[in-house]
């Protein structure tokens, strides 16, 4: 074994093609497989706007660095590019030869330019309408007159002869596909029963001609460039400032993807390297249509089956007599389950806080804040009321900034003290604090939350929301708001786990005391629930802990460079991953020790970045239910047979197969357990057994 570590971007690229997986799988309702396409082709957009421009630009730079050589980054890079290019194969092969055929069957027909003739007045005057006020046609010029491409755009690289001159000198002009001011897809008059759609790009096709009068368009191929999505931010007095400039100029940052139509001829392909210079090591090899998320919003509904059947958000009893939230809290502390039990608990808290005439505070970090905010807008209500409002908002939140921003303008505006970020580090922790005036003494009732204050993402993202009055709990969560509004303080922590002050330390030290408990009491257990793995120093830890006996088993969205399965070294840890109609999104953190659990649910992820350059939140679940109800959704995921991955040594994805006939899918029964445990008169969950052989 070369490396007893996963390189991290192989890795991520395996967790993407786990995505992949979904959209071939039969089993997935067909327009939700469509939808799995859309993902990964976002996912990929995002992976080289990010993860290649950093290593481009650290060749580009040559910029050594003791663990990684110029040339070893080049060779990754290349292996990158393989493995990219093997799946894209893959993917084009599911599109055209499997899901087109599926759909044709259920009478579903994506057209194209060469069959809409006798829909010809219709697409024309469409074209006419609506398509043509929005293009921008460039003829070229070679490299005096290099067209400006918009990132993640697409457009049309058209080859074109003349039509009077004898001479066959081929022009080439670039058209832009406006996808991004008008739909993706053109819903076509058909017979009932039937849906046909055209893409954007293939009613441009067919008007191709009118577009060029003189000339006959000879060729016709879609090309796209994704950009590096580094701000390159300096840190600046006014962060604020710097991030809207760097924002505006980040559309002429430089190309980490070119993408083309694989069917391009070479002499054509020849022509745009001559124009936009050396690409070559930029170009990637893809179908005839481009930004396949678009998907997402695929106009079509189809049958019901064709569709995963829609979830009711289901009821917290604890909470549904919620019009005295505090005394609620003051009772017992409550556990959220989200996407299957609704957000608007969340936001019914905030809003009750804002109208109580008790509460005198409220304290809150925001890193992603939905469109139209309802978390937000009960902040500026509070602070309407006369409450003292403090938000953390986290405005180097990638591709949210400007979205934070707006918000954070709109708090400053209503009063509220509002802090942006730090520099050199980001907050990520999730957590909400309310101060009341009960009786002449100050309580404190805390959410916290292992996913954002994001009403959109709530409903597609699977989190764990806590909310809790105790002292041990709400003291810790305040002192994190102490150190936030003065970062000069020293905080101590005595129950959480917080990065970058402890979290480290404190989770080596769980380690060890179930190391410890392996070699005293022959049982050592730890399960760890994360989205992506990649500190080596935690990863080797877990190294440590295998060969002293102790059990380990990781859930894994994403990321995971740690290699199970390897005698002597990680004989005794086995890694799942789960890729469903949610994203898994919660942490959590469940160590046996000795027989007295301890459970903690998190905002980090064991990455370097997580634990060392950023401040995260990992905090105790202490009520007896509530860590019942975590062991039990846990427990379903480990006896997952139906989404669960194995990562093994060589990351090929193998679905999970047990020799149990139960079928198992972890978040259909987590959504099925949530409704049974709402049924019940008591609420008092059900019997588990957790520690099980998986």
């Amino acid at each position: 074994m070369k490396s007893k570590y996963f390189d991290r971007d192989l890795s991520w690229l395996s967790f993407n093609y786990r995505v992949l997986q979904e959209a071939k799988n039969k089993n997935v309702p067909l327009l939700e497989r469509l939808k799995f396409l859309a993902i990964y082709s976002s996912n990929l957009d995002e992976f080289f706007s990010v993860r290649v421009a950093y290593h481009r630009n650290i060749i580009d730079l040559k910029i050594k660095s003791k663990k990684d050589s110029i040339e070893s980054r080049k060779g990754l890079l290349l292996k990158i590019k393989q493995t990219v290019n093997r799946h894209l194969d893959e993917f084009g092969i599911i599109y055209k030869e499997v899901l087109l055929p599926e759909l044709a069957q259920n009478n579903i027909f994506i057209l194209d330019e060469t069959q809409i003739a006798k829909y010809h007045n219709f697409i024309s005057d469409y074209f006419t309408a609506t398509v043509l006020p929005h293009l921008k046609i460039v003829f070229s010029g070679g490299k005096k007159n290099i067209p400006f491409l918009e990132n993640k755009a697409i457009y049309f690289a058209v080859g074109l002869k003349t039509v009077k001159h004898k001479t066959h000198k081929e022009d080439l002009a670039f058209i832009n596909i406006p996808s991004k001011k008008l739909p993706r897809f053109l819903a076509i008059p058909s017979s009932q029963g039937t849906n046909q759609v055209i893409f954007l790009d293939d009613v441009i096709r067919y008007c191709l001609p009118t577009l060029f009068p003189g000339y006959e368009p000879i060729h016709c191929h879609s090309i796209k460039i994704v950009r590096d999505a580094e701000l390159f931010l300096e840190e600046s007095d006014n962060l604020v400032d710097e991030i809207k400039r760097k924002i505006i100029k980040q559309n002429t940052n430089p190309p980490s993807r070119f993408l083309y139509d694989a069917s391009a001829p070479k002499e054509f392909l020849k022509k745009l390297r001559n124009v936009f210079g050396p690409v070559k090591d930029y170009m990637i090899p893809g179908g005839r249509y481009h930004n396949y998320e678009d998907f997402i919003s695929f106009p079509v509904e189809g049958s019901p089956d064709l569709r995963y059947p829609a979830l009711t958000e289901v009821k917290n009893r604890g909470l549904e007599k919620r019009a005295d939230f505090f005394s609620l809290i003051t009772q017992n502390d409550h556990i959220l389950h989200f996407p299957y039990q609704g957000f608007n608990y969340v936001v019914d808290f905030l809003e009750n806080a804002a109208i109580d005439p008790d509460v005198k505070t409220i304290k809150i970090t925001l890193y992603r804040v939905a469109d139209e905010s309802k978390i937000a807008k009960a902040l500026i209500k509070a602070a309407s009321n006369g409450k003292k409002v403090f938000a953390f908002v986290e405005i180097k939140a990638r591709f949210d900034e400007i979205a934070n921003i707006y918000w954070a303008q709109l708090f400053k505006e209503a009063g509220i003290k509002v802090i942006y970020s730090f520099k050199k580090i980001k907050v990520h922790s999730k957590m909400c604090l309310v101060e009341r005036m009960e009786q002449g003494v100050l309580s404190r009732y805390a959410y916290l939350s292992t996913g954002n204050f994001n009403e959109k993402t709530a409903k597609i993202y699977c989190d764990h929301g806590y909310f809790t009055s105790r002292k041990e709990l709400t003291d810790d969560a305040n002192m994190i708001f102490d150190y936030l509004d003065y970062p000069s303080i020293k905080p101590v922590f005595k129950n959480f786990l917080v990065a970058p002050f402890n979290m480290r330390n404190k989770l080596g030290s769980l380690i060890r005391n179930e190391i410890k408990n392996a070699r005293e009491q022959e049982k050592g257990q730890m399960i760890l629930k994360m989205n992506s793995l990649e500190d080596r120093e935690m990863i080797d830890q877990l190294y440590i802990a295998s060969q002293k006996g102790v059990k380990i088993t990781i859930i894994v969205r994403g990321i995971c460079c740690l290699i199970p399965g390897v005698k002597g070294l990680s004989e005794n840890i086995k890694v799942f991953s789960i890729v469903d109609r949610f994203l898994e999104h919660g942490r959590v953190f469940i160590f046996h020790n000795g027989g007295d659990e301890k459970i903690y649910i998190s905002s980090a992820d064991l990455m370097s970045r997580n634990l060392n350059k950023r401040i995260e939140s990992a905090f105790p679940v202490l009520d007896p239910k509530s860590k019942e109800e975590i062991k039990h959704i846990i427990n379903l995921q480990l006896k997952d047979n139906t989404k669960a991955r194995v990562l093994n040594k060589t990351q090929s994805n193998p679905y999970r197969i047990s020799t149990s006939k139960l079928q198992v899918r972890a978040q259909l029964d987590t959504f099925r357990y949530l409704k049974e445990l709402a049924r019940s008169t008591k609420n008092t969950g059900m019997v588990t057994v957790f520690w099980t052989k998986v």
